[in-house]
């Protein structure tokens, strides 16, 4: 008899459940239960069955095995224990269809609960809202892309704030602006900290939405700009000078997953792809947006196309409600995976990604007219939808954190897991729309082996 070991959960030890077939007496059960070395026998009320004692070191699954052998059992098991899905209570989760309906996060989440604070995961972006501060700040005339003008506002001071749904204790460390090239990447776009949300947004704590990884710790790297960046005479618009300094930066200090929700199309970018390849070899994985523009002409968007050359960079495609191809989202033979990135045409708003980000009437000048522009605000949230594979691309970043803090330190490894036990979307196999399939969180912690 195989005994059992401390670090076996899976049962309760010394109990096995028995039921014996109709008919058969007690000289036969008794025989039958001396055989599998059980003391003793109890029938607990509201049962058709019976449940064995043994000595708390033998094997229930062995002890099982061995009645089922018996002529006179009809079914035996071990006592498995069972426990309940972890449903965060963040009052919008219900929202997030992306999490709960579409990867099945409450199980993914049984098996790791938000991977933890060793793993820092940066966002390369338009920044993010992670403090408060006051700035003051020159605004300089500007025209629209419809061709209106707008004032000069001059010296103006300007709020932001720390969002309250994804700050927290320690959260965000080694914060770097290579657009204003400070050390204080705030964010004055909102794209950076909706993307930060889906990846580590906090969780369970009865507000707002959740996100993946919700334990990790978050970098704040700024590599593009907003158009309140160019408003204020940033001194870059952020190019691919930026975007590599960028993901070394983030190596540097101790990333390990790189979220890039951004891209570019044109002639290649040696010097995005000679970081990206540092950045893998020192141990990071990075994930990439795969592209908006298919119903452009579907370009060669770069940062994805050099994905597709890299084992541990992954480009990223998005899907909508229905887990079908979003209609915006790039088919490229450089696609690797597929996640939720949502879409308005199928679903309407709630068909879209959720998360905290600015008050778009406060942040954003396009919806007033010249008489009414003024400073805008970056102290003020709401829970706001957004559709693309950049909200896609973060359901991976967290997915690899989760991996990361599991164990899998290899950004192949993290790679070869997310696309091997990916459920497979449109024609069998790898194609060009989806990669090797959606993500399947539970799936991909299980399937290694590794905790349960």
């Amino acid at each position: 008899m195989r005994l059992l070991t401390a670090n076996d959960p899976a049962y309760e030890p010394g109990r096995v459940i028995v039921k014996f077939k109709r008919g058969v007496g007690t000289a036969a059960r008794t025989q039958a239960m001396r055989a599998a070395d059980a003391s003793n026998a109890s029938q607990p009320p509201y049962a058709n069955f019976q449940v064995l004692s043994m000595a708390a070191n033998a094997d229930p699954e062995a002890v099982a095995a061995e009645l089922q052998r018996d002529e006179n059992v009809e079914y035996a098991q071990a006592a498995y224990k069972v426990e309940p899905y972890f449903t965060p209570n963040d009052p919008l989760y219900d929202r997030q269809w992306n999490l709960s309906a579409a990867l099945g996060m409450e199980r993914a989440w049984d098996i790791n609960q938000g991977s933890d604070a060793e793993i820092i995961v940066a966002v390369l972006d338009t920044g993010v809202a992670y403090k408060d501060a006051m700035f003051e700040l020159v605004g300089r005339p500007f025209i629209d892309e419809n061709g209106v003008s707008f004032p000069a506002l001059g010296p103006v001071v300007v709020p932001f704030a720390a969002a309250p749904d994804l700050d927290g204790s320690d959260r965000f460390v080694a914060p770097r602006d290579f657009i204003w090239d400070d050390e204080e990447p705030v964010d004055l776009d909102g794209h950076g900290t909706h993307v930060a949300g889906t990846i580590g947004q906090l969780t369970n704590n009865d507000v707002g939405v959740a996100g993946i990884a919700f334990n990790v710790r978050i970098m704040p790297v700024k590599v593009i700009s907003g158009d309140w960046d160019t408003i204020f005479d940033a001194p870059s618009t952020g190019t691919d000078e930026q975007v590599a300094a960028g993901i070394r930066y983030a190596v540097d200090n101790g990333a390990r997953v790189l979220n890039m929700s951004i891209g570019r199309d044109g002639p290649p970018a040696p010097v995005v792809e000679d970081a990206l390849r540092d950045a893998v070899s020192r141990g990071a994985f990075v994930a990439v947006s795969g592209g908006n523009d298919f119903e452009n002409g579907n370009p060669d968007e770069r940062f994805a196309e050099i994905a597709g050359r890299i084992e541990g960079v992954m480009a990223v495609g998005a899907v909508n409600r229905s887990l079908d191809r979003a209609p915006y989202s790039a088919v490229k033979p450089y696609i690797e995976i597929a996640a939720p990135g949502g879409d308005f045409e199928e679903g309407g708003v709630r068909g879209m990604i959720l998360q905290q980000t600015y008050d778009p009437v406060r942040a954003l000048f396009f919806p007033f007219p010249p008489s009414e522009y003024g400073a805008p605000r970056f102290d003020m949230f709401v829970y706001l939808y957004s559709e693309g594979t950049s909200m896609a691309t973060a359901h991976v970043s967290g997915l690899a954190a989760m991996l990361m803090q599991q164990g899998v330190t290899s950004p192949a490894a993290i790679e070869s897991a997310i696309a091997t036990f990916a459920t497979d979307q449109g024609p069998a196999g790898r194609d060009d729309e989806y990669g090797h399939g959606l993500i399947d969180p539970r799936a991909t912690l299980r399937g290694l082996g590794i905790l349960r």
